[in-house]
């Protein structure tokens, strides 16, 4: 077996070099750039192994350790989910104040890998700058915090550790389903130490992001549910722009006429002039879409996670026969509202969606009357 000697800073960042995402033939980064702030714990890890990496790992360079977290999932919502970058922050408040932004992108399923020093492994010094003394575990440190906030977490104790922990983490932040923050804290000498790694760890490795079809039963039920429909309307959220289904969401509506409000976050997936568009739903909705949602029997989620700024804190969707289907690929916001679950990709579930509904169409004075309301609306603009 062919190997080489590297430091675990150094092997890290030279696995993270070697990641892909692929998606319909398209080749991606998975983690694209790193940003960072250099301190105790992170300096002469995986500071000098950034710099010796250079374009193999672009560093990007911050100011604030949340802010950075805050760019790194903005980065990731703008490419899809497809690609994502690293943060790496001292021990003390530098890790701490990455909590907030790990939670944004673990609620929202957006990838971030975030990489905090830690305290020695060894203790030769105890406790160091900044160290968390907590009287009854002195195996806790200021990293902790981050574990409830994170998707995967792991503290990379001994080097041969990091093997199965960056592949973990790696197959985390390219799943569309358990994506989010990805935590590996790097105690500050194990960052340093030197291993010999096997060459294949270094390997290109692409990450296949499957786009999973609806199940049969579940899309004859869907089927079911929005033929029998008098006032549907649809509901997109974020996951039509991570699917890229925004043309096969417009082409369910061209064909069935069925509405459209959007989430803060599905805004955009259908243009705001085309003719179903209703805008935006809930706290920050339109008159129109809101007044839609009241009334409306049948509400078909697609990848939304029914947050309280859609539902108005659960009071918008007021119609006593009011039913819910949902499209999502992920089964926990698939089932949500006691709805019908369509566990699919947004894209292949609309396709098939469309498909199935062959030439099923909204009432005409249903949709004269959302388009009625549209019209009146007045949109003023600053």
């Amino acid at each position: 077996m062919t190997i080489r000697r590297l430091t675990v800073a150094q092997a890290l960042v030279e696995f993270l070099a070697h990641q892909y995402t692929e998606r319909d033939g398209r080749r991606r980064r998975l983690v694209a750039a790193c940003w960072g702030i250099f301190g105790h714990g992170n300096v002469a890890g995986i500071g000098q192994a950034l710099l010796e990496t250079g374009d193999a790992l672009p560093y990007l360079q911050g100011r604030n350790e949340q802010a950075m977290v805050h760019a790194a999932v903005g980065f990731a919502r703008h490419n899809d989910r497809l690609s994502a970058h690293a943060v790496t922050t001292s021990i003390g408040p530098g890790a701490t104040n990455l909590v907030t932004g790990a939670a944004l992108a673990t609620i929202n399923r957006l990838p971030v890998l975030l990489l905090p020093g830690d305290t020695f492994a060894g203790r030769p010094a105890d406790p160091v700058l900044q160290q968390l003394e907590h009287p009854g575990a002195g195996d806790v440190s200021v990293n902790d915090c981050l574990r409830p906030v994170s998707r995967y977490f792991d503290r990379i104790a001994r080097p041969e550790a990091l093997i199965p922990a960056a592949l973990q983490a790696a197959r985390v932040l390219a799943d569309p389903v358990e994506t989010g923050a990805v935590t590996l804290a790097l105690p500050q000498d194990v960052q340093t130490e030197a291993y010999d790694w096997p060459e294949e760890f270094f390997a290109d490795r692409v990450w296949h992001v499957r786009r999973p079809a609806p199940d049969p039963a579940e899309l004859a039920a869907a089927v079911r549910a929005v033929r029998a429909a008098r006032r549907p309307l649809l509901v997109a959220g974020g996951g039509v722009h991570h699917s890229e289904a925004e043309d096969a969401l417009r082409a369910l509506v061209d064909a069935t006429g069925i509405p459209v409000a959007s989430t803060q976050a599905g805004k955009g997936s259908l243009r705001h002039d085309h003719p179903c568009d209703v805008g935006g739903i809930g706290h920050t909705g339109t008159a129109v879409a809101d007044a839609l949602a009241a009334q409306a029997d049948l509400v078909i989620g697609v990848g939304t996670r029914y947050s309280d700024f859609t539902t108005a804190s659960g009071t918008l969707f007021a119609a006593p026969d009011v039913r819910f289907v949902n499209l999502n690929i992920a089964a926990h916001d698939a089932h949500k509202m006691a709805g019908l679950p369509l566990v699919a990709d947004a894209r292949a579930g609309l396709e098939a969606l469309t498909a199935g509904l062959g030439d099923h169409r909204v009432a005409e004075e249903y949709a004269s009357a959302y388009a009625a309301g549209k019209a009146a609306v007045t949109y003023t603009h600053l």
